[in-house]
């Protein structure tokens, strides 16, 4: 059962939830307002603690870490070399478990490796090599610590239940605090996650994870907010399985998380030979907070989430005993987003069971080491079958590997037909593992958004993903791919112990961390490229529709490609010709013309027969305009753009294709948004956006001096091909100082530049 509170909500002795001040008062005597006890909650005082403003409504932070992953780390150091970065100002962990494979594009995945090594050397950072561990499984591991923050450029950035505030980011809010800069932030909301029960034996934390994700991300009722576990039940949570519900709030598009620390806790930091790490965290005697998701996890069930996203939730059950329609509906709603081809779920339907093809237990979320246990005690003396489905089983970390070699669970699930594979975060994004055309994977991995699994619509390929725990996971394969719940078996789980072997990274990982080599030499491959110029944004904007998205919401990997794309990341010119290819093919070539409108002008050679026929619509309409001192861009439009991940490539993408704007009604995340901002795309909101069409030029006058006066409304201008112009309201929401003169000078390098 999982309830969600419709107001806020006092919490007591970190037990008892009150929902009116009064009822404190009758019940336990205590007066005091909601302004006072939001000061109790866990996120306050580590907020509090990491402020440098000294306004805690408007908080500038510094973080104790970071950590990027090789999609993302060769743009987030050149960006901060452009701005004029020395050495790295606090420990930075660079891993290498996304582009890990060296499998597209030669030489590329690897030359950004040692880019990273030789950059480590250099600035002062951590270099954890290829295949050692993924981002998430070593910063639990090695990085997280009491009371500290972490700033990630992975959007899974979260060790919450290790009482480690993290949050993901795009990579220019890590390149600022390389420069010494902070993260600007009004305070956000905070929302309790109050656990009680016990979660059943062949439940697993997907399961919990997917049951939330399902209960507050349609209706936002935690975006850009902390989730902060509390209440009785995280007491018979084992910390692996708390850190496996953790990774997935990302999903629910809150903003961080937090859980309780207890003797659990304590005995993860001294295990993992870091007991001065350990830190006692909880609610002050008496805490308020926004609102609560109260969940028995007694009544959890094992969970499925259906194509194509995380919050798309059924029970196991309840999709079996309804499974034609259920499997049609999903069907009906996936095809709806699919572009040029169609999904197939009424085929997995046969004589009554549902069949898979392939299963997944890998990464942050399924690869722990408890989750892979219980998996291997589900296969133990079983077989996956000889038949079409295959099992796939990628470990978080190289200890957490040797460990499962060393009590032979990795030998139980290589005996059943599993295959172990590298600590690799490929098949949550699609670069590894890819089903056939057609095929239907269940995966304990963080996403299940359209090609996730690697499959490229634009060349007739399609398959499906539906997230499930590794418990339900490994039942199925028992069954030789028919869908089965972890519950509908009789297993007995062994819970074996842990043993940590950190001389595993001692031997491999380098840690440079206050150590920098100023005279080493960056080791650049062939195709890492500086980041071309960015203009300014000058008074006026003209800028054309070239891409019009009317779905209720927009993924980062539909305005840029995960999987194989993204081995191109440090070559921007040439990533950024995958800008939107799976959501609109069109898009670039659309861009690329308006870009090269602007190039044309800025040469002195002239306005299009186009644009002149913009301006002439203008002039008709009593509009003035001053064409020389005007930039012409690219924009897009879409609802709600940015759900999902944290990478920058989303908007730079968009940036270097020559874009100078977003339009949407609202920002799926923070995230998204201040990497628009990061990248001199100013993101203008617009309530009513059937006034522009695909192809319509869109006109802001003054748009200089509203962004830098942060003005609340401004007028707009939608020009149609016909030469129909029709004003409307646009804004671009609250904007920091910071932020507006970042917009004002074209982007965050030029920002620095100029400072």
């Amino acid at each position: 059962m999982i309830t969600l509170y419709d107001h806020g909500v006092f919490l007591v002795n970190g037990t008892d939830v009150v929902e009116a001040p009064e009822q404190l008062a009758a019940r336990y005597g205590i007066h005091t307002t909601k302004e006072e006890a939001e000061k109790g909650t866990m996120a306050y005082s580590i907020l509090k603690a990491h402020n440098t403003s000294g306004d805690m409504d408007a908080l500038k932070l510094r973080f104790d870490s970071m950590t990027s992953h090789d999609i993302t780390y060769v743009g987030i150091i050149q960006t901060a070399r452009a701005s004029g970065m020395q050495e790295f100002p606090v420990p930075y962990v660079l891993t290498n478990c996304h582009n890990a494979l060296c499998a597209v594009g030669g030489t590329i995945n690897e030359d950004d490796h040692k880019f990273a090594l030789s950059a480590a050397h250099k600035y002062g950072g951590i270099y954890v090599p290829a295949n050692m561990a993924n981002i998430h499984s070593y910063n639990r591991e090695t990085m997280a610590a009491g009371g500290k923050m972490i700033l990630g450029s992975d959007s899974h950035t979260r060790y919450g239940a290790l009482g480690t505030m993290a949050v993901g980011e795009g990579g220019g809010e890590l390149a600022k605090q390389l420069v010494g800069r902070t993260y600007d932030f009004a305070r956000p909301g905070v929302i309790a996650v109050y656990l009680t029960g016990k979660p059943r034996p062949g439940i697993g934390p997907h399961d919990v994870a997917l049951s939330i994700v399902g209960a507050v991300y349609k209706n936002g009722y935690v975006k850009n907010k902390v989730m902060e576990f509390v209440g009785p039940g995280i007491a018979g949570l084992p910390i692996e399985y708390r850190n496996a519900i953790d990774v997935m709030t990302t999903e629910t598009a809150c903003w961080s998380s937090i859980w309780v620390t207890d003797e659990k806790t304590q005995g993860y930091y001294a295990l993992h030979g870091r007991a001065q790490d350990y830190k006692r965290i909880a609610p002050a005697g008496v805490a308020y907070y926004d609102g609560c998701v109260y969940i028995d996890l007694s009544t959890v069930e094992c969970t499925i989430a259906m194509p194509m996203h995380p919050s798309n939730t059924y029970t196991i059950h309840e999709l079996q005993a309804n499974a034609s329609d259920i499997l049609h509906h999903c069907q009906e709603e996936a095809n709806r987003q699919l572009k040029g081809v169609k999904m197939d779920l009424l085929g997995k339907l046969r004589n009554g069971h549902i069949y898979v093809e392939q299963g997944e237990i890998a990464g942050c979320a399924g690869g722990t080491f408890d989750n892979i246990c219980a998996a291997a005690d589900i296969l133990r003396g079983r077989s996956c079958g000889n038949g079409a489905f295959s099992l796939s089983i990628y470990p978080g970390s190289m200890p957490a590997l040797a460990e499962l070699v060393r009590n032979s669970r990795a030998l139980d699930l290589i005996s059943a037909g599993a295959i172990m594979r590298e600590c690799f975060c490929g098949p949550c994004f699609g670069a590894g593992d890819c089903p056939a055309n057609g095929e239907f994977s269940i995966r304990h991995t963080t996403r299940n958004f359209p090609n996730r699994e690697g499959s490229k619509p634009g060349e007739g390929q399609i398959s499906a993903v539906a997230l499930m725990d590794a418990r339900s996971i490994a039942a199925t394969a028992a069954n030789g791919g028919r869908l089965t719940a972890a519950t509908d078996l009789d297993v007995t789980y062994t819970h074996p112990e842990y043993r940590y072997d950190g001389g595993i990274y001692e031997k491999r990982v380098y840690n440079g961390w206050g150590k920098p080599e100023a005279d080493t030499e960056l080791k650049f491959g062939p195709n890492i490229k500086d980041w071309p110029e960015m203009p300014a944004l000058t008074d006026d904007l003209l800028v054309k529709v070239c891409a019009y998205i009317d779905d209720p919401v927009t993924t980062t990997d539909e305005l840029i490609p995960s999987g194989e794309t993204s081995s191109f990341r440090s070559n921007p010119e040439r990533l950024s010709e995958f800008a939107l290819s799976r959501r609109d093919p069109q898009y670039v070539g659309r861009s690329k013309q308006v870009r090269q409108m602007e190039r044309d002008r800025r040469a002195g050679r002239g306005l299009s027969e186009e644009v002149l026929a913009v301006y002439a619509a203008l002039k008709r309409a009593g509009i003035e305009t001053d064409p020389e001192h005007t930039d012409i861009g690219s924009t897009i439009f879409a609802n709600c753009p940015g759900d999902g991940s944290a990478r920058e490539q989303a908007a730079s993408c968009q940036r270097v294709m020559g874009a100078s704007a977003n339009f949407a009604r609202a920002y799926a995340t923070k995230r998204y948004r201040s990497n628009c901002i990061n990248w001199g795309m100013t993101p203008f909101l617009v309530e009513d956006p059937s006034v522009f069409a695909l192809g319509d030029y869109i006109f802001i006058p003054g748009v200089r001096r509203a962004v830098l006066s942060n003005a609340p409304g401004f007028t707009a201008f939608a020009v149609k091909p016909d030469g129909a112009v029709t004003p409307f309201p646009v804004s671009t929401g609250e904007l920091t100082q910071a932020e507006r003169q970042i917009i004002a000078d074209g982007c965050l390098i030029n920002y620095y530049r100029n400072r």
